[in-house]
């Protein structure tokens, strides 16, 4: 799958009556404004102000004089996401009686909301020696990351849940039925508002998701396959549109849910659009950068570690210079970019990123690389996986590589239960096996044994890591 980088979208593109909003201090909907702005196309927006409820207020009251609509306020860390047809918003929500609260304002896509208005008005940790699910023998990428090994000792703990923030899963799956809390679970893709309708979760277009969600986490039942972590519990977190697409609020949605219902890890197996890098300016893709960094340093302040695709482009993320395919909803330009431009979440500070690896210990020649970038590798190329309606098949991708480091994560979780994302990140990077650069000579390997542009702190270890 050349580009399971755009999740990380499947193909060329992967990829609500009831509105649950779970609490105070997450997202929260206000009623439409009684101006009458200019008119223009239906777009999204972020705002970013001061984090503290006093300065939230001020700008949700400084949307509606715009002529926004609320969509969700994060007070936690300064982000309010809004809609509104005025052509004029960005300067109007400055303009006003409360737009000195406005630190930035940025569209979170190019082109009109694909989904219209939002219609908001104003057990036993512990395994035995294992016996074999049926097809087992032909998962390699467990045996190149050790988890057969690591399954005599532990297959994750019940108490350990696991965030699929993703395509959707399909919860009826027999390996994903015994795992899966609904409960829990969760889309984010009706203008980034959670909704918890049930089954919502589920996948329409894409089967990316539940494949996935297989590879972290499919269960030990004499069925199928089996997941690096079997024995852990997960949730869908649906932040992929029908079209394939991950706005911006969709993500933010999807990891500050993650964080309020305590998930332990979450996987990101897709790049934000439109921009597959978002640059580091004064318009609409810094303040979209600043918000997304601010969603996910809090998600990670309250427990929640996550773990990224690297992308599918072959591309050096520590030497930025072009970027022709964004953005992805309109008309791609060709720009001139530099490292401040960041493919998110993966380039994230504290999210793990994931190259992929062949069977053979090598780098998939589809993955994206980068000195000090990656932080590890691990099996990406031809990876068998559950797929909708019950059936397996393979994908290839660094989103198929991803899973398994959050399988891990999941098994250094439940062997340490009161590690927090830092303590996971290290031990991510210690256990991982040194892996050094090709022996037939590849400029774009660079660095040492110890840590480089194609593996970083090496190919990761499912043993080393319930042996910590």
């Amino acid at each position: 799958m050349s580009r399971s980088s755009r999740p990380r979208r499947l193909s060329a593109s992967l990829a609500a009556a009831a509105l649950a909003l779970t609490s105070l201090s997450a997202a929260t909907a206000y009623a439409a404004p009684l101006d009458d702005p200019t008119p223009g196309p239906l777009m999204n927006y972020v705002i970013n102000t001061k984090a503290s409820p006093g300065h939230v207020r001020k700008v949700e009251d400084a949307v509606k004089h715009a002529g926004g609509t609320v969509l969700s306020s994060y007070r936690q860390f300064g982000v309010v996401v809004a809609q509104s047809t005025n052509a004029n918003f960005k300067v109007d929500v400055r303009a006003g009686r409360n737009g000195r609260e406005v630190q930035s304002v940025g569209a979170t896509r190019t082109a009109v909301v694909s989904e219209g208005a939002s219609g908001l008005s104003s057990v036993d940790d512990t395994a035995a020696t294992p016996v074999l699910d049926p097809r087992e023998s032909e998962q390699w990428d467990m045996v190149q990351i050790k988890a057969d090994q690591a399954h005599n000792v532990t297959d994750g703990s019940r108490r350990v849940l696991v965030g699929i923030n993703d395509s959707g899963v399909d919860d009826t799956h027999p390996d994903l039925a015994p795992n899966f809390d609904a409960r829990d679970s969760v889309s984010c893709i009706k203008n980034g508002v959670p909704d918890q309708t049930p089954g919502i979760w589920r996948p329409t277009t894409s089967p990316h998701g539940t494949h996935v969600a297989g590879t972290v986490a499919a269960a030990r039942n004499g069925v199928g396959i089996v997941g690096v972590a079997p024995g852990v519990r997960i949730a869908s977190v649906k932040v992929v549109n029908d079209d394939g697409f991950i706005y911006p609020e969709y993500s933010i949605c999807g990891i500050v849910w993650a964080a309020e219902h305590h998930m332990d890890v979450t996987n990101h197996s897709y790049f934000i659009d439109p921009f597959q890098f978002w640059c580091k300016d004064n318009g609409d893709q810094g303040a979209v950068q600043e918000a997304v960094r601010r969603a996910y340093a809090w998600a990670a302040d309250h427990g929640t570690l996550s773990v990224a695709a690297a992308g599918n482009s072959n591309y050096d993320l520590s030497n930025k210079t072009t970027d022709t395919t964004s953005p992805n909803d309109s008309t791609p330009v060709s720009r001139t970019i530099d490292n401040n431009c960041l493919d998110m979440p993966t380039e994230l500070p504290g999210v793990i990123t994931v190259a992929s690896t062949t069977q053979a210990r090598v780098k998939s020649s589809f993955s994206n690389f980068g000195l000090n970038k990656i932080d590890v590798a691990a099996p990406g190329s031809t990876i068998l996986s559950t797929l909708p309606g019950g059936g397996y098949g393979t994908m290839s991708g660094t989103s198929m590589a991803s899973p398994h480091v959050t399988g891990i994560a999941a098994l250094l979780k439940s062997t340490h239960p009161s590690w927090g994302p830092r303590e996971l990140e290290r031990a991510l990077q210690k256990e991982a096996d040194d892996t050094a650069c090709p022996t037939t000579p590849d400029a774009r390997c660079t660095g040492t044994t110890a840590n480089n542009s194609f593996y970083g702190e090496g190919i990761a270890d499912a043993l080393d890591a319930v042996h910590r």
